[in-house]
């Protein structure tokens, strides 16, 4: 589980670099994966939205792939120059076999960022299609914070918790990208 939020920091956001980067790599999967974690979040969330840090991680990009599209997915990471990365996580026993990939890109401005995709490789995960992207459900997403995803302190996450006991779907609420009062 994530470490509690340190509050001075709120309003702090996302480099916009970043989340173009990650989005142009994105492109190249999209129809093969289905987005987990931090990129789930933001596409539940309100379009135009801002990319605080304390929302959603995007720190790196967390996909479920199916079985049947690990080849395809392996030949678009490495046709776009993605690296292996090896991990403490990955002989570990799980219901899903887990991959990282990495590359370094440069910002227009020379900066270097790096792109993490961790994958996960499963069948069947309860999904939906949401802004032309196929995203975990946020039920099942919500579920995936005790054993796969770690930022359970997001502002996201601890929203769509209270939408979803009250039976509201999460989907383009503004609380997901709201700073909480508390």
């Amino acid at each position: 589980m994530g470490a509690p939020h340190n509050k001075k920091r709120y309003g702090e956001v996302w480099q916009q670099d970043r989340i173009s980067l990650s989005l142009m790599e994105l492109q190249f999967l999209r129809k093969f994966v289905t987005l987990s974690g931090g990129w789930a979040w933001h596409f539940l969330s309100p379009e135009g939205h801002t990319e605080y840090k304390h929302a959603h991680d995007h720190k790196d990009i967390d996909v479920f792939v199916d079985p049947k599209h690990v080849a395809e997915v392996m030949y678009v990471l490495h046709q776009r120059n993605f690296k292996k990365v090896w991990t403490r996580y990955d002989h570990l026993q799980s219901e899903e076999s887990f991959r990282r990939y990495e590359k370094t890109v440069k910002t227009d401005e020379g900066k270097s960022i790096r792109i993490t995709i961790d994958f996960f490789v499963k069948s069947a995960v309860p999904s939906r299609f949401v802004k032309d992207w196929n995203v975990v459900d946020p039920t099942f997403l919500l579920s995936l914070y005790n054993n796969i995803h770690s930022s359970d302190k997001c502002w996201a996450v601890q929203a769509s918790i209270g939408l979803l006991a009250k039976n509201i779907d999460p989907l383009d609420r503004e609380e997901l990208v709201t700073i909480p009062k508390e």
